[in-house]
């Protein structure tokens, strides 16, 4: 149970600070605020759940077989949850919910900027995962690589998510962003495992 709350608290915690993000114009803020609360979570909660707190990233490592199915079952229903919760509260504080919606355009450029987006940062996921990273150093690396993947998809033209339960955190859930991101985590995991495998 203890991994589950922390998916969710840590789903919900980055899915809040994004959308929270959003309300200022600092150029880089959101992205780097994401990779920060990354490096926390990794550090923190790393040796409990895993520090998944994105679906795509579960649904990657249940493909290169590192989480079963109904671990994995479990590691969505909380992220969700904590997506949702994350856009609840966010209008608590502010009056309404953040809302990339607008934004949120359904193109091949924006799928193909969430997909290369993610297919690096499940890379990077990949190289701690199986063991190729000092531990140290995980959070650097799975905080970096987010950092690398969210201003990749950016430049492509997407909105940078790369999750779809921060997608519901900030009103900026479609296709797209549910899709394309599960589909680069699977891209990369295995990328990375027919890389390491000898």
């Amino acid at each position: 149970m203890k991994k589950y709350l922390a998916e969710f608290l840590g789903t919900f915690t980055l899915s809040l600070l994004v959308a929270l993000s959003l309300i200022h114009t600092i150029p880089l803020i959101t992205p780097v605020l994401a990779a920060l609360v990354l490096v926390l979570f990794v550090y923190s909660i790393g040796n409990i759940s895993g520090c998944h707190i994105n679906p795509a990233v579960t649904i990657g490592l249940f493909f290169i077989k590192k989480i079963s199915r109904k671990e994995a079952t479990n590691y969505l229903a909380a992220q969700f949850i904590g997506g949702i919760a994350a856009l609840l509260v966010s209008g608590l504080i502010i009056g309404n919910p953040i809302s990339l919606g607008n934004m949120a355009n359904s193109s091949l450029v924006v799928f193909f900027g969430e997909l290369m987006g993610m297919f690096l940062f499940a890379f990077g996921i990949a190289s701690v995962v199986y063991g190729k990273v000092e531990s140290s150093m995980s959070g650097v690396v799975v905080g970096g690589s987010l950092l690398m993947g969210i201003l990749c998809a950016v430049m492509v033209g997407s909105n940078g998510v790369l999750n779809p339960a921060v997608a519901i955190g900030i009103q900026s859930f479609n296709f797209i962003y549910l899709f394309a991101p599960i589909i680069g985590s699977v891209l990369g995991m295995k990328a990375y495992e027919y890389l390491d495998t000898k």
